[in-house]
């Protein structure tokens, strides 16, 4: 009884512990303005809540914000569409084709822990040093997390499903559509929601040390200038980018496996 209570008790349609963690970060904001006023936290290292408020506002009015996060945005999402394109369709291809993953496997293995950024310099030797070498090493960092997780997806179908799609008389295109692709949508899924957040991270340190335009820029412009509260902006627009793309994802993610839905604690 007292579990449903709890379950039930919603204030302004919000569950108990999320406004527990609202409070929290209510609490450590006010803790963190009143430590700079003090005299306890730096300002230089440390500026007031209001401060990057009043920053945030100033960089939205004059554009620059906008400016800069559209182009981090666009990175994003040429990169992951240049990268988890060819993963799905490869993952599909190696979790369907036994000879396949054996065959290809093997370079997977050896080329997956390379770090991405660690290729740049020969990514920008190869494609220049404009937005295609940062498009391609976006591609390359979101490819291998929707390649993994598609395969994985495909193989842990049980045989049974492929059994009794052929008892049915089904061809191998129903095959593909009724069986491979439902069995492996939700790691699919979740493929992609790592893929995003790796575009994400990735393109944020790529603009650090090679982009003039981009959050990752202006974080690197701000500590260069000691526009601290600019840099904590950045961060905090970064985190909340992050933060909108696993919502989305994790809803259609709901929409489109309906019987993947986690159960509510």
């Amino acid at each position: 009884m007292d579990i449903h209570l709890k379950e039930d008790f919603r204030l302004f349609g919000i569950r108990p512990e999320k406004w527990y963690i609202l409070l929290i970060v209510f609490i450590t904001i006010i803790a963190w303005e009143l430590g700079v006023h003090i005299g306890v936290l730096s300002s230089l290292f440390f500026p007031p809540p209001s401060v990057t408020l009043m920053t945030f506002i100033k960089l939205v009015i004059n554009g620059k914000l906008a400016t800069h996060a559209g182009a981090t945005l666009l990175r994003v999402f040429v990169g992951l569409g240049l990268g988890v394109v060819p993963g799905l369709i490869l993952g599909l291809a190696m979790g369907w084709s036994r000879r396949l993953y054996v065959l290809i496997d093997p370079f997977i293995a050896a080329t997956h822990p390379i770090p991405k950024i660690a290729i740049l310099p020969l990514i920008m030797i190869i494609f220049g040093i404009g937005e295609s070498s940062k498009f391609v090493v976006v591609a390359v960092s979101t490819f291998f997390p929707m390649l993994i997780n598609t395969i994985a997806g495909v193989r842990q179908i049980s045989p049974i499903h492929f059994e009794v799609a052929k008892n049915y008389g089904a061809n191998l295109f129903k095959i593909f559509t009724r069986v491979i692709v439902p069995g492996s949508l939700p790691l699919v899924m979740a493929g992609l929601r790592l893929a995003l957040n790796m575009a994400l991270l990735i393109t944020i340190a790529v603009e650090l040390v090679s982009a003039q335009e981009g959050l990752g820029a202006m974080i690197w412009f701000a500590w260069q200038t000691l526009r601290t509260e600019e840099l904590y902006v950045s961060l905090g627009v970064t985190s909340v980018l992050g933060l909108i793309f696993n919502f989305l994802l994790r809803h259609l993610a709901i929409t489109l496996a309906p019987w993947q839905i986690e159960q509510k604690n």
